[in-house]
């Protein structure tokens, strides 16, 4: 079993480009070199530079590989399409003049990945974790989803030959169970493979060991998170947003909260996964201040139960 423990920018919260109180992006890289990871993502798009000839010598002065790029928009209004594309060109053009990680025997697609996920819409936004009362897309909405999906995998796929990959996200239209059963029937393994988060699954009332084994064989891309129990079962009884329940702490590093990581060493093991595995840890940017030590505990305490 090869796998490389990689982490993003998520960590030291960074999720929204516009928020004042982002920490520079060379500290970012800085940290996560220092804390023994050789990948990570490139975060949302605009937060690390999109020029090569900046961000290629700052990651090869510090032996980082990107592993992924995201696009975390709307991806539901027809209106956002052209928006849509115009990231997925820049984030591949990105991402192929950039070295590649060394792709390991047995994986599915070799990275780096172009994430998918959904996200935008305050009706959802307060419904995360509740697939209760979660308003669900009509057919004609749906339908108009999968069909801006697969134009952003077929341009990211036949132009730059980078594997988009979907990830179910708490707080956008692609988060419970339902709706992750009806993507995989209708976006076929040779338009997108998926990138199931641990504590997305978590936090979306799944059971993240079941889930990786009923979809392992549509799994290119893994995110391992950690959710703190006590926290959790405050912001559930809260009307609160998602990322507003992550500056709360509901994020922890890897080993602290409710997720059964050994099990899940077992089951990758037993699955035969190659290839990455990213650790995310949603905060508040103003507590960036932790985050070395938290990305470091992560890191360490999955190299103690074997990854």
């Amino acid at each position: 079993m090869t796998i490389h423990i990689c982490t993003a920018p998520c960590c030291w919260g960074v999720d929204d480009v516009k928020n004042p109180f982002l920490p520079p992006w060379r500290r970012v890289l800085g940290e996560a070199a220092e804390a023994g990871y050789r990948g990570i993502e490139l975060g949302p798009y605009g937060y690390l530079p999109l020029d090569v000839g900046t961000v290629s010598p700052a990651l090869s002065e510090l032996d980082l590989h990107v592993v992924a790029g995201t696009i975390f928009d709307d991806l539901v209004s027809p209106a956002n399409l052209p928006e849509l594309l115009r990231q997925t060109h820049d984030i591949c053009t990105l991402l192929k003049q950039l070295p590649p990680m060394e792709r390991q025997a047995g994986q599915r697609h070799a990275g780096p990945y172009l994430v998918i996920i959904d996200w935008g819409h305050e009706e959802r936004d307060y419904a995360a974790g509740h697939s209760d009362r979660a308003p669900r897309l009509d057919d004609a909405r749906w339908n108009a989803m999968m069909t801006h999906i697969r134009a952003i995998a077929d341009l990211a796929w036949h132009t730059y030959g980078i594997r988009a990959v979907i990830h179910p996200h708490a707080g956008g239209y692609i988060e419970f169970a339902d709706e992750l059963a009806r993507l995989m029937d209708e976006i076929p393994d040779e338009v997108a493979g998926l990138c199931l988060d641990t504590g997305h699954l978590y936090y979306a009332g799944m059971d993240p060991v079941a889930s990786l084994r009923t979809y392992a064989h549509r799994l290119d891309y893994l995110h391992f998170k950690d959710i703190d129990p006590v926290v959790f079962d405050q912001v559930l009884n809260e009307h609160i947003r998602f990322f507003a329940a992550c500056a709360r702490g509901v994020m922890c590093p890897i080993g602290r909260g409710v997720i059964d990581y050994p099990a899940l060493h077992s089951l990758v093991h037993e699955l035969g996964y190659q290839g990455c595995i990213t650790v995310e840890q949603e905060r508040d940017p103003r507590n960036a201040g932790t985050s070395l030590d938290d990305v470091a505990a992560s890191r360490a305490y999955l190299a103690r139960i074997g990854f």
